[in-house]
């Protein structure tokens, strides 16, 4: 560990921390050979009495689904049974142990997450993983997953990868670079050189510990005396990995020829198990004893049943040195011998590496091996097997199948370039309907989660309209699919374009009516709007049986009901989706009927819940890849901060959003982004500024419906900032169809825009409207109004706003105690909402009109210094949850829940759930 001081104090740093109970990781990274491996090993040497779990990745292994997962959890298999049902029985499948489907990926990533708490019960935890890039790639996610989420379960985890190896990618970890050695603590290393040899070693090591090892070690007698000049090297220095895997190379050529037929069985080996190599290598004819030549040299480390390599460079030096014919005959030996093990999965990948031509045999094993995958939602893996098979497959048709597979796999892996390599390798034209549609999804996957919304909806159109009437599932599928993608984009022209293909379709029916022809069918798309929210319902109450809708088809009508003002049933719908979701195991839709959730609890004002549910599904947006859906999802936090005046916040999330947005034509993120730029800036008084956004917030959508909720914004910017022109054009443009939509929330806004652009004698007339159609404005945490249930209109943030802007206009008029009594409420509103910047604009008109202004308390109390986790998990523990079952929603570990409640109580001055419970309810 010469020269290693950093890195070790990193390391000793978490290890010192995981003693104390809390947890933490780290991801070492570097090139091949700098001391990566060297350093997980001083790690197990100082862990103490902490319990070590390591895996090892094997290039060969990369293919086969959970298989590191398995390695590191090998040790502690016992405590599966000791899991929740859902996660030990998600375990249980993913490890083969039984033949279940796994329908959540994040219940995999919960069962790890708990199983790696449940490891560390009895004293800290250490857990190495070694080579990374190739270690599969589920397996990979899964422990990242649970490394970025513990906290106060004493487990540290290590992380080494090779820096530009392909394989698998370890995302979201903080990271430490491993460099060379400087020179002088390099040097101390070479010891019996003469000093020309020894200064040629150092130049071509470059300070890589592997290499000076190696490099020296290869030296021939007369080299290392210095009798024949430096090394045998070329005058210009071979790339450094080059160099080194000569050195192995060199090393493997020197054994016998037996024993570089184990070596090369070995390598091939995926399973690190010596019982499987020695019974391939007897197919071969080799033996145990040709093991002892390798074992002598220090290449290979047997330790009771396993069979380890020095270094990966090792293995790739035994394999590659072997002629073609050799390593086709091992991978034969090991599918034997691995068939007669019944391990059917590891067998197809070594008949596969063993084929030279079609083999629609060995083809269709890999398409098994990728439905298992599928179904474990190993879907890089998944993807992979799809890929293999295809390359081995003769015909034609056939071929684009797999091809097809493989690349909406890799889509659902959130592989999006992978996703688009696999799909221009597929043989057009396509002759089968259903798999034409497949690729089209598979292609505007990638444009929608990537690219351009536009583009996705083009591609879903085009196949619609190729697949025809002879497949009316298909087709109709496509174009809910493209509508959503218009939708996405802010597209209303392009929504009307894709619905008017089949306008007699439920859920296609609203948008044709709203958006297609000369004119809007309000009416029409009301009555269409009816039996869509319906068919939820039924769904939701377990009514619908096989006819229940899907997401998409549960989206589109929370959908619609945001577009037709009923903010309420549009919750509910979009509770029902998020629902339905879990439940079903739909995790990859999850952060999209979240973001639809959260577009409800903003329009109903309840912008502490909105924050709560749009940070858990930019959590999983991120951890899914899903770019686009998290520019939108950053675009509803800024809308939230930005009532909380928050402004570096919502500076950071929209210039994020919007250089995601605009580029790619996501007109309503864009749009949502510069909204809350809007919305900020006429909070903070800055009237022209917020009249500016807002202006370039309505011209990224144009329509009116879509940009109706941010027209109120605009109207009070236009009329602050001196505009009254374009003031009265949205007021009217507000007023149009808040009439039509018949919407009491709705026309609190417009009578309130009347009040602020008509005539001085009519605008009481019209607060006192508003004011009315606000109702109560809901319970005072802006959660609705009236029915306890969170289902009411009341908005009471917006409610607040009226009262400001009434009491405003009374002061003017001198009617000091009427402007008191409308500002004082407004003034409370904001309080209870924590609308700081609103808050201090009531706050100064009250003392301008002669009110006490004195600062009030939010009513939410000691809930106000809750970090936002410890807030999320009081809620919930004041519902009568349990930790394990806050931990499965919040995706924690059981410990960190319990140790945000530790932290929580005393904060809260209360002592138990019971009292907890009650302090809310207050």
């Amino acid at each position: 560990m010469r020269g290693r001081s950093t890195e070790r104090e990193r390391i000793g740093g978490l290890l010192a921390d995981g003693r104390r109970g809390n947890s933490g990781a780290l991801l070492l990274h570097g090139e091949a050979g700098i001391g990566k491996s060297a350093l997980l090993d001083w790690a197990a040497g100082q862990a103490g009495g902490a319990r070590v779990l390591r895996v090892e990745g094997i290039e060969s292994e990369m293919e086969l689904a959970y298989g590191g997962l398995h390695q590191l959890f090998l040790p502690v298999l016992d405590l599966v049974d000791g899991l929740p049902p859902a996660q030990a029985a998600a375990l249980r499948a993913v490890f083969g142990l039984t033949a279940d489907e796994v329908r959540d990926g994040f219940t995999v990533g919960l069962a790890v997450l708990t199983m790696l708490s449940e490891a560390a019960a009895d004293g800290p935890l250490l857990c190495l993983v070694d080579d990374a890039q190739w270690v599969d790639q589920p397996s990979v996610d899964m422990l990242t997953f649970a490394a970025r989420r513990l906290r106060a379960e004493g487990v540290v985890m290590l992380f080494a990868v090779r820096d530009g190896a392909p394989g698998a990618t370890v995302k979201g970890l903080p990271g430490l670079l491993v460099e060379g050695l400087d020179r002088t603590t390099a040097a101390e290393l070479l010891t019996g050189l003469p000093p020309y040899a020894a200064d040629r070693v150092l130049e071509e090591a470059g300070g890589n510990p592997l290499a000076l090892i190696e490099l020296s070690a290869a030296l021939t007698p007369a080299q290392r005396a210095g009798r024949l000049g430096p090394l045998a090297l070329p005058e210009t220095a071979a790339a450094l990995r080059g160099r080194i895997q000569d050195g192995f190379l060199e090393q493997v050529g020197r054994l016998p020829e037996a024993a570089r037929l184990v070596l090369l069985v070995a390598a091939a080996d995926d399973t690190g198990s010596l019982g499987t190599v020695l019974e391939a290598a007897r197919e071969l004819g080799a033996g145990v004893e040709d093991l002892e030549p390798a074992e002598r040299a220090g290449l290979v480390v047997l330790s009771g049943e396993l069979v380890r390599f020095r270094h990966p460079l090792v293995r790739y030096a035994a394999y590659r040195s072997a002629p073609l014919a050799r390593r086709i005959a091992a991978h034969r030996a090991l599918a034997a011998a691995l068939g007669e093990a019944g391990q059917p999965h590891r067998r197809a990948w070594h008949l596969a590496a063993a084929a030279t031509g079609p083999d629609e045999g060995v083809a269709e094993e890999l398409e098994r091996v990728a439905e298992w995958a599928g179904n474990r939602q190993a879907m890089a893996s998944a993807s992979a097997a799809y890929e293999r098979a295809a390359q081995l497959t003769a015909d034609r048709d056939l071929r684009a199948r797999r091809l097809v597979q493989a690349a909406r796999k890799a889509a659902d892996a959130g592989q999006d370039e992978r996703c688009g390599a696999l799909a221009d390798q597929v043989p057009l034209p396509l002759a089968d309907q259903e798999v034409a549609a497949d690729f089209a999804r598979a292609r505007a996957v990638v444009e929608l989660g990537y690219r351009s919304p536009a583009a996705a909806a083009r591609i879903l159109l085009d196949s619609a309209d190729t697949t025809g009437a002879g497949h009316p599932g298909a087709t109709a599928s496509l174009l809910v699919d493209a509508v959503h993608a218009a939708y996405s984009g802010g597209d209303a022209a392009l929504m009307a374009e894709v619905a008017a293909r089949a306008p007699g379709l439920p859920v296609l029916a609203v948008p044709a009516l709203l958006f297609g022809g000369d004119a809007p069918d309000v009416p029409g798309a009301l009555a269409a709007l009816r039996p869509l929210v319906a068919a939820t319902d039924a769904a939701g109450t377990g009514e619908a049986g096989t006819d229940a809708p899907g997401v998409m088809e549960r989206l589109m009508t929370g959908i619609h009901c945001l577009l037709a003002g009923d903010h309420p049933t549009a919750r509910r719908v979009a509770l029902g989706a998020v629902a339905h979701c879990r439940d079903q195991g739909i995790s990859g839709w999850l952060p999209t009927t979240l973001d639809l959730l959260v577009r409800t609890e903003l329009a109903l004002g309840r912008h502490e819940e909105a924050t709560a549910r749009a940070t858990e599904a930019l959590r999983l947006a991120e951890y899914y890849d899903l770019a686009h859906r998290a520019s939108h999802l950053r675009a509803a936090l800024a809308l939230a901060a930005a009532v909380r005046g928050e402004e570096e916040q919502v500076r950071a999330l929209t210039e994020e959003a919007l250089g995601y947005a605009r580029p790619r034509g996501v007109g309503r993120a864009a749009a949502d982004a510069l909204w809350a730029r809007g919305l900020l800036e006429l909070g903070l008084g800055r009237a022209q500024a917020a009249l500016d956004e807002l202006t370039a917030a309505r011209q990224e959508i144009g329509h009116p419906l879509l940009c109706l909720p941010l027209l109120p914004d605009l109207v009070e910017a236009a009329v602050r900032a001196g505009r009254p022109e374009r003031a009265a054009q949205a007021a009217g443009v507000l007023d149009e169809w808040a009439g039509a939509l018949d919407r009491p929330a709705l026309g609190a806004l417009a009578a309130r825009c009347r009040a602020l652009t008509g005539p001085d004698g009519s605008a009481e007339e019209h607060f006192t409207t508003a004011l009315a159609l606000h109702g109560d404005g809901g319970d005072g945490n802006g959660n609705g109004n009236t029915d306890g249930d969170g289902d009411g209109d009341g908005n009471a943030f917006d409610r607040a706003r009226t009262a400001l802007l009434y009491g405003e206009w009374l002061r003017r008029l001198r009617r000091q105690l009427d402007a008191r009594e409308q500002l004082r409420a407004a003034l409370d509103g904001f309080e209870a909402l924590g609308a700081r910047p609103w808050a201090e604009r009531a706050r100064s008109e009250l003392g301008a009109a002669g009110g006490e202004t004195v600062l009030t308390t939010r009513q939410d109390g000691p809930i106000s210094l809750l970090s936002p986790q410890e807030r999320e998990v009081v809620r919930l523990a004041a519902t009568g949850a349990s930790n394990r079952e806050i931990a499965a929603q919040l995706f924690l570990s059981p410990r960190t829940v319990g140790h945000h409640l530790y932290r929580a109580f005393p904060k809260l001055g209360v002592g138990s759930r019971t009292e907890l419970a009650a302090l809310l309810a207050a």
